[in-house]
Order: structure tokens, then C-alpha cells, then sequence
């Protein structure tokens, strides 16, 4: 018998010993970025971030971190990383280095555009400690989503992304749940102007906040990673209530594209936002689940895009600033995206059939003059430009613009990122070679690499705002946010489409100009679930309507709006839809008063 517990004991020891040991790495949760950047446009469809060698033509210095193997011994390696731009071959050639050494593997250019793992050979680890790097060759978007070892040759991880999420979780540990980052009055999620202004009205009111945003700077297309000036005028208000918060967070109009990225006001933004007792912001952090009760919110999970640490957000209230109408999509809210046919709307402006149609993103960019020549690679991988077909100019402006309906604004967002990128670095490759007297002391000194959305899905509320309630002026007795801009609709410019039909990356559009008109309060909420607010570009409006609501000065006052009707809702114990039918003179009390907001009883300031 004691023969028996002996020999049990060397097989279990044998086991353990030659038991399949595994190391599962993030790389955006590398200590040290370097030169590369965080990227979670993507998110949605990969449920994970990933890290990107943004250099416009130049290596960037390497990302690092130090990790801990659960032991010694020989380990299998596998890189999850994609060929963005395989045409045939694309430009993001990167290697993995280990202590100092690397593989022997380039990765990154191999001509399939589909993220999947790749195999980089073994690596024999003598000390648990360990460096990695990840050495960009290009600077041209090299990306690069996680680094796996394990003992096992066939231990080869998941591909597809839902499965994935499971695996990283487990390998993460994150498989207990989100940590609990309380409770609040309205949860706001998306931190763009329009979010960060009803973050502010309501905590003004006495609410307490939680302000998500899944970037590390606030303003979304107003900020300093995107670069688009705001529009809209908030001196034709009919509410002298709405528009102060906006004009607190307007830094200027420093145009589109600016290359000084500090004109955006990152800074102003986050101090105003910080100057809130009432606000808890958590940065980096993107939701992508909502726990639903019946018809109601009842909390949010975001994940920090660094770190991938998981938060839940419960709260009485919520509001979807996302621009994708994130939230409200994964509450099941009722939702459209595209284009209404014309015979369904009664607007002339309207499409003669239904059809996926959006709006595009932008990535803009700038060059400036040195005071010496410069070069830059040639980009075969890239849109190919001529004498005959190019865009001769030092910047960019709104009309580099990707989608209309060839692209999904947000499923396909890295593909029409890595589009523009393609036409951006194309045409400035044809420049700088075949226009040397008129651009060979310019340089490339910003690349957007954040794409600027302009549609997506849109909220249904119990209004839907059209062309007829926009050009006829109607007053409705809840309209509150005062818009002004035309209905500016994008197409695909017509010389553009000649050279490159169905992937267009050159816009044209026409203003309409209109009066000063409302929004209805009752386009701010979900006409589907309960406890949901709006604000945005992703408002209850037509295609049509979309296209003069839109713009980030009139979002932002939809922002104030929902602030304050989330106070009513709070004060009254009421949901939105009830503010309009039984609360209505409160609301509007509120936002046509000129004396100071705290004249009005608040609730009790933290």
C-alpha cells in the first residue's frame, strides 16, 4: 500500500511537472506604450482594444512591459495581429521581442486582412521575469491585439471574437464580474460634447453622475484626437437656460484638422468636468453590456481599454451620448440606421427606396513647412493617385470622408479608418514625389487616427423629427434645443466616384439653409425603454432631420436638456416619458429661466 502512495505521488508529480503552462497577454495593457497608441473603435466588434504604430511613415519607439511566466521552460508563441492594408502586401511589419531578442518572425504583412493568430516559433524562458517589446518597422499602423505562450504546440487559442472574450476573461481572471463602481442618479455614457454637457447639467441640479467615456480625453469629435470644429449657434435661443455649458466647454474655432492639437481645449474640458463634486468620470472605459430589467436599465459594464479592469455602473437613469447609440442598442431599445424611403416620411428630401445610406467618417489630417526637404516611403499598398486624379493640398478639410452606405459606419469602423489611411498616405506619397517644388519642405505633422463619425444608428424616442418639422418652423409645446444648422447631407463627390466608385473617400454636399427651429423634448428619450435619455447625433430624427441636428453645439444643448430632465425625473420620481405628459411646466421652467439655476430647489449637492 505504501509501495501504491509512493508511485502515485511520482505520477501526480510527473503530471504537474509536464502539466501545460500558459501566459496570455494584452497589448494594451503594456506598462510602457511608446509610440504606439491604444485603439478601441473596434471594440464592438472585437470585444477587445489593441495596440497600433500610428508613425505617418516612421517607426515609433517600442511599446514594453515586464511579465511573469507561471514557469520556466519552452513556450510556444502566438501573435494576434492582421495585414491591414494587403494589396497585395501591406506596410505593418512588426517583430516581438523577448529579453532583449527577437523572433525571428516578422509579423504584420503577410496579406491576410483578418485578425487571427499567427505562430512565431518557441522561445526557450530560463527566468519566470521577463521583457517583451513589440518593434514597429514601418510606422505605417502596424497592430497588434495579444501575445500568447504556451507549452503546448497544440494549444493554439479561440479566433472567433465572442469565443475569444470568454478565453480572455479566464485567462485574465475577470470571469467573478465587474467591480462595483456604485450607484448613481444618471449614468451618462459616451463623453463627447453632447454627454459631457448633460453630465454637467445634471450635477449642477444636485444629481450624482458617472460620466463614461472610452477615449482618455473628452469633447469626441471636438477633441484634440479628432479635430473638428464645433457648429451650430447657441446666440438664437429661444431658452437662455441652453447654451451656457457648451460656451464653458468652447475653446475657439481653430477650424477642422488644426494641427495644434492644444486648440481643442482637452484641457478645458477636463477642468470644467473636474470642477464637479457631483460627477465621478471614468476615462478609457467602453460599455458594451447593459443588465436589463423588463424595459429598464439596470446597470451598465464598461471595461477599461488599458487595463481591461471591468466596472459595473448602476443607476436610476441613463443616457446614451455614444454618437452609435451604443447603449440603447444593447437595452434593445428601437433604433434605425439608414435611409427612410420617401413614401414612408413624406419628406422630399428623402431617399426614393430604403437603403443602408450614412453619412461618412473622417480622418483628418495636416502637413507643415520645415525649414529643410524631407522624403516619404513610397506606398504601393496604398490608393494609387495620378496627374490626372489627385488632391493637391497641405490638409485636409470635412470632405475626406469614408462610408455612404459601402461601409458599415460601425462594424466596419476599422476598415474605413484604414481606408482613409490608405488615401491619406497615398496621396501625400504622389505629392511629395510628382509636386517636389510645391511640397518638399512639407511634412506630415498629424494623421487622425481616431475616425470622426458622423451616422450611425439613430434612437426612436415617441418623436421622430422630420424635414417638415425642421423647414416649417413647428413649435411643439415641448421644443427645447434650438437648432440652427442647414440640412447638410453628404454624398460621394462626382469626380471622386469616377476614379474610385463604391469606395469613395472624397465628400460633397449641399446646405439647405433653414430658420431656427426646436427639437421636441420627446426626441431625447427612448420611446422603449424606460429610464433612457438621448443626446446627440444619435437622437430620434429621420435620415433627413439627422442631417441639421448633427452638429456638436446644438448636441451639446440636447445634452443640457437631458440633464435637466433628469432632475425633474429624479425630483418627481417619474421616467422621461412622464416629464412630457405630467411635468412639462417644470421642464420648461427650467430652461427658459435666465436667473441663476440654483434659484430652483435642487437635490441635496455631495
Amino acid at each position: 500500500m505504501k509501495k501504491a502512495f509512493l508511485l502515485a505521488g511520482v505520477l501526480l508529480c510527473a503530471y504537474w511537472a509536464n502539466a501545460q503552462q500558459r501566459l496570455f497577454v494584452e497589448a494594451e495593457s503594456f506598462e510602457q506604450t511608446g509610440g504606439w497608441v491604444v485603439d478601441q473603435q473596434s471594440f464592438d466588434v472585437l470585444y477587445s482594444s489593441y495596440l497600433m504604430a500610428h508613425g505617418m511613415g516612421k517607426p515609433v519607439a517600442d511599446a514594453t512591459t515586464t511579465v511573469t511566466f507561471p514557469k520556466k521552460g519552452t513556450y510556444h508563441i502566438w501573435v494576434r495581429t492582421k495585414d491591414w492594408a494587403p494589396f497585395p502586401k501591406g506596410p505593418g511589419e512588426f517583430k516581438v521581442v523577448i529579453n532583449d531578442k527577437p523572433l525571428d518572425t516578422v509579423f504584420g504583412a503577410d496579406g491576410s486582412a483578418d485578425w487571427q493568430w499567427y505562430y512565431g516559433g518557441t522561445r526557450e524562458i530560463t527566468q519566470e521575469k521577463a521583457t517583451l517589446a513589440l518593434e514597429d518597422l514601418s510606422g505605417f499602423n502596424g497592430r497588434v491585439d495579444a501575445i500568447y505562450f504556451s507549452t503546448d504546440k497544440k494549444d493554439e487559442p479561440v479566433n472567433d471574437h465572442k469565443e475569444l472574450l470568454a478565453f480572455r476573461k479566464k485567462m485574465l481572471n475577470l470571469t467573478d464580474g465587474p467591480v462595483d463602481a456604485g450607484e448613481f442618479d444618471l449614468v451618462v455614457v459616451g463623453g463627447g460634447i453632447a454627454g459631457t454637457a448633460a453630465a454637467i447639467s445634471a450635477s449642477r441640479m444636485g444629481l450624482k453622475v458617472a460620466l463614461i467615456q472610452n477615449r482618455p480625453v473628452l469633447g469626441g469629435n471636438n477633441s484634440s484626437e479628432i479635430r473638428v470644429h464645433l457648429m451650430g449657434n447657441i446666440d438664437q435661443n429661444h431658452y437662455p437656460r441652453l447654451g451656457r455649458i457648451v460656451r464653458e466647454l468652447d475653446n475657439g474655432d481653430p477650424g477642422n484638422g488644426n494641427p495644434d492639437g492644444d486648440r481643442y481645449g482637452d484641457k478645458r474640458k477636463l477642468e470644467v468636468v473636474k470642477a464637479e463634486p457631483n460627477i465621478t468620470l471614468y476615462l478609457n472605459t467602453h460599455v458594451y453590456m447593459a443588465e436589463m430589467k423588463d424595459n429598464r436599465i439596470i446597470s451598465v459594464v464598461g471595461r477599461d481599454i488599458k487595463t481591461n479592469q471591468e466596472y459595473s455602473f448602476r443607476g436610476t437613469y441613463f443616457s446614451d451620448c455614444t454618437g452609435d447609440g451604443t447603449l440603447g442598442y444593447l437595452a434593445g431599445a428601437e433604433y434605425r440606421m439608414g435611409r427612410e424611403s420617401r413614401s414612408e416620411t413624406g419628406e422630399s428630401l428623402a431617399a426614393e427606396v430604403a437603403d443602408d445610406f450614412t453619412l461618412g467618417t473622417s480622418n483628418l489630417w495636416a502637413s507643415l513647412p520645415k525649414d529643410q526637404p524631407s522624403d516619404f516611403p513610397a506606398t504601393p499598398w496604398a490608393i494609387q493617385f495620378s496627374d490626372e486624379y489627385h488632391i493637391d493640398d497641405h490638409k485636409a478639410d470635412w470632405q475626406w470622408e469614408t462610408g455612404f452606405g459601402n461601409f458599415n459606419t460601425i462594424y466596419e469602423a476599422e476598415q474605413i479608418r484604414d481606408h482613409n489611411l490608405r488615401a491619406i498616405f497615398g496621396n501625400w506619397s504622389y505629392l511629395k514625389s510628382n509636386k517636389a517644388d510645391k511640397y518638399k519642405n512639407h511634412e506630415l505633422a498629424w494623421v487622425a487616427y481616431i475616425g470622426g463619425k458622423r451616422e450611425s444608428r439613430r434612437l426612436m424616442g415617441d418623436h421622430v423629427l422630420t424635414q417638415m418639422d425642421i423647414q416649417d418652423g413647428i413649435n411643439y409645446p415641448d421644443g427645447c434645443v434650438t437648432a440652427t444648422w442647414t440640412i447638410d447631407l453628404h454624398f460621394p463627390d462626382e469626380k471622386n466616384s469616377n476614379y474610385f466608385k463604391g469606395e469613395e473617400f472624397f465628400a460633397a454636399t449641399t446646405h439647405i439653409k433653414v430658420k431656427p427651429y426646436t427639437i421636441p423634448y420627446r426626441s431625447l428619450y427612448s420611446r422603449n425603454i424606460e429610464n433612457l435619455f438621448m443626446a446627440g447625433r444619435n437622437i430620434s430624427t429621420t435620415h433627413v432631420a439627422f442631417g441639421s441636428t448633427r452638429v456638436m453645439r446644438t448636441c451639446g444643448m440636447m445634452g443640457e436638456a437631458v440633464g435637466y430632465a433628469a432632475f425633474v425625473s429624479k425630483l418627481k420620481g417619474c421616467n422621461p416619458r412622464e416629464v412630457y405628459t405630467n411635468h412639462l411646466d417644470e421642464f420648461m421652467g427650467i430652461i427658459s429661466s435666465p436667473t441663476n439655476i440654483f434659484d430652483f430647489p435642487t437635490l441635496p449637492r455631495n
